[in-house]
């Protein structure tokens, strides 16, 4: 059996940025195992698995070491593919997911997800997080995943988290946000108990991000960076009970999976 197979650069203008992910459309869906044994062969944050199925199409995320129930980057690359190798013509698909519906939607060359918001508590924050990031947080919240607010963009970027110790909280991954200095607010993204210590741009984060930074200044718009070392680019707009994450994609390989 042969697979067709695509690596794609989401959230970026530029080829090496953003977040790589892997999109294999199928015919029909595998065995889990197979698909999560091609997702740690690929060894990407996500490799995402797109199927037509009767009510539509339908999309699944696997880390290397398991599936998740949301991913932005690589739906965001699924969008991708499917408009310049699926349906040329279209300018809108609405992905099934274990999170319900996501619609990705293109305006030239800019893709934008329609995604489920979730709103982070403010929480008390774990000894061992602190002890992990080496720095004194000003908000603590929690949703699935932790997120907090450093005092600037500076402390954000210069952050050497002990991984160890970020594995052993009770949540997803960590987000980290401060108020940016060239865009509205920036962040960064840790989840070494799913396998990836950092995710250079992570969607699904900001389905919290947005909301926190909306109540957080009265703003509805924002333009977003995650200061990864390959760097990501969002604008991001809430949308009522929803957000929009927008970016751009860039192609990195198109190639064959060969299953004996």
């Amino acid at each position: 059996m042969e697979l067709d197979l695509y690596q794609i650069d989401a959230f970026t203008s530029h080829l090496f940025g953003g977040n790589p992910a892997a999109v294999c459309p199928l015919e029909r869906w595998l065995p889990e195992e197979t698909m999560q044994s091609i997702a740690m062969e690929n060894n990407l944050s996500e490799t995402a698995f797109i199927v037509c199925e009767t009510a539509g199409w339908r999309i699944r995320w696997f880390t290397p070491v398991c599936e998740v129930r949301l991913c932005g980057h690589a739906t965001l690359a699924s969008g991708w593919v499917y408009f310049h190798y699926l349906q040329t013509d279209a300018q809108q698909v609405v992905f099934n997911s274990l999170s319900g519906p996501l619609t990705v939607s293109r305006e030239g060359d800019l893709l934008s997800l329609d995604f489920p918001l979730q709103r982070a508590v403010p929480a008390d924050a774990p000894v061992l997080m602190v002890a992990a990031l080496g720095a004194e947080p000003l908000e603590v919240l929690a949703a699935d995943d932790w997120l907090i607010r450093l005092d600037s963009e500076e402390t954000v970027r210069n952050l050497r988290p002990d991984m160890s110790l970020l594995k052993k909280l009770d949540r997803r991954g960590l987000i980290v946000t401060a108020e940016g200095s060239d865009c509205d607010f920036v962040s960064r993204f840790f989840a070494p108990k799913y396998g990836i210590d950092e995710d250079p741009v992570t969607g699904s984060a900001h389905t919290k991000l947005i909301p926190y930074w909306a109540d957080l200044t009265g703003r509805q718009s924002f333009h977003a960076r995650q200061l990864s070392a390959r760097g990501g680019e969002l604008f991001c707009e809430m949308r009522g009970e929803r957000v929009l994450i927008s970016g751009r994609a860039i192609p990195y390989l198109k190639g064959t999976i060969t299953l004996i």
